[in-house]
């Protein structure tokens, strides 16, 4: 069943389904072109936020974790693409090691390392997962709630090389940000990692990615003949903020309240009636921690002790001294009367899939990646990567087909964001 999705269908956003499907030829060709010059990180996944009059990405994930949220029937999609990106760097590749994030109390990821070992293993790959903490010091199988099991093992290094027991791999697969910084073990490897240590959060700053994002929205809509705003949140930045100390908070006033004039701009020339607003996060992290919605440039400068614990530290204890001051899109989506918005799963340059976070009780303008979420699967009658041109721009393949240019965009700039960072 497909879960019941309500959209506020007005404005620009209809139009710019419209503009999407009748350009798609177009489209496709400008993408073919731009992965001949640039590399698609091996995989990502795009959080979009579908305002009714705006649709746009406000985070890309280089490191996604959700892969058991997807529908079953795209697996065959993911290992297809999973073949794809493998023979580009490795094309004898028989071996890959999965170095997963720390958690192994949290049932949820490790649904997901279960599922992305199926689906390199189903791509023709043998895979083996090798463990970053200390006190994994033998095999170690973990059982997980629908039954299957995941075996953990040490990680071993030989020179140049990462190994486990009899285990020589040619590609090192990370699905961790590396947020607590880059460990001795994965440094200096003559064997190919993917996504390079450079996509960690120990050097990768989200202002770089939308600077990058700002080049690529701005060639489409040329293409397209679009307001650029139309796909593209506003955004700015702010360096040496200590929320403890309550340092910097002029310059993060300042800026808010530069992002919500040039918004309101945008709004007023649309005809949007809704209060602009602006998101605060922190510049390097995820999990949806350091993040606070607002709309008034004061309400930086007069945080609680709770707002400013909240903001000062993020995962793995990383301390915020960068923030990103980013224009709040509203989601006007909801699944049986919550509020969602659609995520959009890739790896290499397809779109393979996605689902809805979905939040019972947060609001249209605040984020849902935060306790309390929950996810649908996109859960269609067919396969709907492509556009059907006898639809409607808001029928369900279509919505998605708009979906996937987008997320594509936002994937495009990470490649460019990797160009420079490796």
């Amino acid at each position: 069943m497909v879960p019941h999705l309500a959209t506020a269908l007005k404005g620009p956003l209809l139009d710019l389904e419209r503009r999407i499907l009748n350009a798609q030829p177009i489209i496709e060709h400008w993408f073919r072109t731009k992965w001949q010059e640039h590399t698609p990180p091996f995989y990502s996944s795009v959080d979009l936020r579908n305002s009714g009059f705006k649709l746009a990405p406000v985070d890309t994930n280089l490191f996604p974790g959700g892969f058991n949220n997807l529908n079953p029937v795209f697996l065959p999609l993911c290992v297809q693409a999973v073949q794809t990106a493998v023979e580009k760097v490795c094309p004898e590749a028989r071996g890959i090691l999965l170095v997963p994030e720390n958690h192994t109390r949290n049932q949820f990821y490790l649904q997901n390392v279960a599922q992305l070992a199926l689906i390199l293993k189903q791509a023709g790959m043998k895979v083996r997962i090798g463990s970053l903490l200390p006190e994994i010091t033998q095999s170690t199988t973990l059982q997980l709630p629908n039954g299957s099991s995941l075996v953990l093992e040490p990680l071993q290094r030989q020179g140049n090389r990462l190994a486990l027991d009899d285990f020589d791999p040619c590609v090192i697969l990370l699905n961790n940000d590396l947020s607590a910084g880059v460990p001795d073990v994965l440094q200096r490897l003559e064997q190919t990692v993917l996504p390079p240590l450079g996509a960690g959060w120990t050097t990768r700053r989200k202002s770089q990615h939308f600077a990058a994002y700002d080049r690529v929205a701005d060639e489409f809509a040329a293409l397209l003949n679009i307001d650029p705003w139309l796909i593209n949140p506003y955004f700015a930045t702010c360096g040496k903020i200590d929320f403890q100390q309550r340092s910097g908070e002029d310059c993060l006033a300042s800026q808010v309240e530069a992002i919500l004039q040039k918004t309101r701009a945008k709004y007023t020339e649309y005809g949007v009636k809704e209060a602009p607003f602006v998101i605060v996060k922190a510049d390097a992290g995820t999990y949806g921690m350091g993040i606070m919605s607002v709309k008034d440039a004061s309400e930086v400068q007069h945080l609680n002790r709770k707002q400013r614990n909240k903001m000062a530290v993020v995962k793995d204890g990383l301390e915020v001294s960068e923030v990103l001051v980013q224009e709040g899109v509203y989601t006007f989506e909801n699944i049986n009367e919550a509020v969602a918005e659609p995520v959009v799963y890739m790896i290499d340059r397809y779109v393979v899939g996605g689902f809805y976070r979905v939040h019972t009780g947060r609001g249209i303008d605040e984020n849902l990646n935060a306790p309390g979420m929950h996810f649908e699967p996109l859960a269609f009658e067919e396969c709907c990567s492509l556009p059907n041109p006898d639809f409607e721009p808001d029928d369900i393949p279509n919505r998605f087909y708009s979906y996937g240019v987008v997320a594509r965009l936002a994937l495009l700039a990470a490649a460019l964001e990797l160009e420079v960072l490796q």
